[in-house]
């Protein structure tokens, strides 16, 4: 890669649109567009000043390719530091490629990826972590990601560790001055100030170490395990919380094989859930696999949601099939030795347990379910109706806090 020639490249995204935008930078920058673009003011951008706009066209030889609008940038004043064009041009493949391959021809170099914005880091424009943010910023998906790379170009990392650093030379130099009058028994360096230093330098890089783990998360998206037995609801809730059918809903136990991924956004976060095939016992192959994957996305989450079904769990009479006994809570104290176990192998992950179909229960049933669940330690409980979109806002609400928080919700 050479760093002192002409290159250009599709500056938005590609394929057809209203308008697209070709970017050229490089010390002949101007001249060469200069000798394809016949401006309305008759006027040749070379004597244009920077940062300006000019309405022309395209031209190669007689033919016209396009009407444009071309924007002048002087270096250092510009995006890499160099002089810099860039093309508005009308949003056609067509006309993109044949003005990108014109300007070629006439002496560019197709840009590397990410190209414009080593440059602008070579010419001192920006550091590495303003840089790595360019990237971070065009992928953002959602408002946390957005705002964390908004911070990180505006240079927020950068300064705090510029003066960290400051501090860590003055205090160095002054040791270092002792070092060299240690016969003299002369300090220079306050002793308790150098604690008090060191002991917020190390607050400082904790809280930075800490915040890359909680910024990777949110660039991502906070993956969520929904997991539960087969048959309580888990596709329907996958469904209610992205307001859309994604998942199969299904009478029939089992009916999720494999894993279904979704991400929406929350309070301005990107959450990716999750639907899990059901946690049983089985003879089916398929469906072994299935729960096999269900376990390998539980250790891949940041977040599970162990789901049951209320109703079956509190009225098993009323469900046909039901392998539970009579006895009111007769298969919640199975549920809860299984969300425990899983609490137990994941430690340090959030659990909120969310009992499904509340809608069939009494407000009593429902206080007993909750009392009861709620004893599992670390976990949280929220009770719901999927069907009817009922809890949703509150099981979205103890997301956030996770989020917020940076802890448990």
């Amino acid at each position: 890669m050479r760093n002192n020639d002409t290159i250009v490249a599709l500056a938005t995204a590609s394929g057809a649109g209203a308008i697209a935008v070709i970017r050229i930078s490089g010390p002949e920058a101007i001249e060469i567009v200069s000798s394809l673009f016949s401006a309305k003011s008759k006027k040749s951008l070379e004597e244009q000043p920077s940062h300006t706009l000019h309405l022309g066209n395209i031209e190669d030889g007689e033919r016209v390719i396009d009407e444009v609008l071309v924007s002048v940038f002087h270096g250092p004043r510009s995006y890499t530091g160099e002089n810099t064009i860039e093309i508005s041009c009308h949003g056609s493949s067509y006309i993109q490629q044949e003005i990108i391959q014109l300007l070629v021809r006439k002496g560019c170099r197709s840009a590397e990826a990410g190209e414009f914005t080593l440059r602008a880091f070579l010419n001192g424009k920006m550091d590495l972590s303003q840089a790595e943010a360019v990237a971070d910023l065009i992928s953002s998906e959602n408002q946390a990601s957005h705002q964390m790379a908004m911070q990180q170009m505006r240079g927020g990392f950068s300064n705090e560790i510029q003066r960290l650093r400051q501090e860590l030379l003055n205090f160095a130099s002054l040791i270092e001055l002792e070092l060299d009058f240690a016969e003299e028994d002369v300090e220079f360096a306050n002793r308790d100030e150098f604690r008090e230093l060191v002991a917020r330098i190390q607050k400082v890089l904790s809280r930075l170490i800490d915040s890359f783990a909680v910024g990777n998360v949110l660039k991502n998206g906070i993956p969520v395990a929904i997991v539960g037995e087969p048959n309580v609801g888990k596709s329907t809730l996958l469904n209610a919380l992205l307001n859309e059918e994604r998942a199969i809903v299904s009478d029939i136990a089992g009916t999720t094989r494999d894993t279904i991924e979704d991400e929406i956004s929350i309070g301005g976060v990107g959450f990716r859930f999750i639907d899990t095939a059901g946690i049983r016992e089985t003879v089916d192959v398929i469906e072994g696999l299935g729960i096999k994957k269900t376990f390998e996305k539980i250790r891949q989450a940041q977040v599970i949601i162990y789901l049951l079904d209320s109703a079956r769990s509190r009225h098993p009479e009323l469900v046909s099939g039901s392998n539970v006994n009579k006895d009111g809570f007769g298969n919640l104290a199975e549920i809860k030795v299984e969300i425990e176990k899983i609490k137990n192998q994941f430690p340090q992950k959030p659990l909120i347990i969310v009992a499904n179909k509340i809608d069939k229960l009494s407000s009593e049933d429902i206080e007993e379910l909750s009392v009861t669940l709620s004893a599992v330690e670390g976990s949280h409980f929220v009770p719901l109706s999927a069907k009817e979109n009922k809890g949703i806002d509150e099981l979205q609400a103890k997301l956030l806090a996770f989020v917020n928080t940076k802890r448990t919700p």
